[in-house]
């Protein structure tokens, strides 16, 4: 299994992040906060591309998975990207798949697959 789920999109870049941030909400996510990568690096004297990680959680999801193993915090909130490389705008998650594969004694297959499952969504509703 892939470790992300990226998919290109025709959307200009604000519009990308905007869908996302939308979609988080529509079904259930909180948008927790929003690193814009780009001014951060900007003053810092570095330039790139744009680039914002959007932090989102489900409360119940969080709850769920910490509880069978607080190691999972690691990989908490859901991080999705928005980014543009070459004049092309990407979406990329995570894929919370992959929790069961760093964690295979915790027993995350079924919520782990849940929130894949709504985080490609929130991708693919995005594009």
């Amino acid at each position: 299994m892939d470790f992300d789920y990226t998919v290109g999109t025709k959307k200009p870049f604000d519009e990308a992040v905007a869908a996302v941030e939308d979609g988080s909400r529509a079904r259930g996510f909180g948008v927790l906060h929003v690193h814009d990568v780009r001014a951060t690096l900007a003053a810092k004297g570095f330039d790139r591309e744009p680039l914002k990680i959007i932090e989102i959680c489900n409360p119940k999801y969080a709850h769920e998975t910490l509880a069978r193993d607080i190691r999972t915090a690691l990989m908490l909130p859901c991080p999705i990207s928005v980014y543009v490389r070459n004049g092309e705008t990407f979406i990329s998650a995570l894929r919370p798949a992959v929790l069961k594969d760093f964690y295979p004694e915790a027993g995350l297959d079924d919520v782990a697959g849940a929130v894949d499952r709504i985080i490609r969504d929130i991708v693919d509703g995005a594009r």
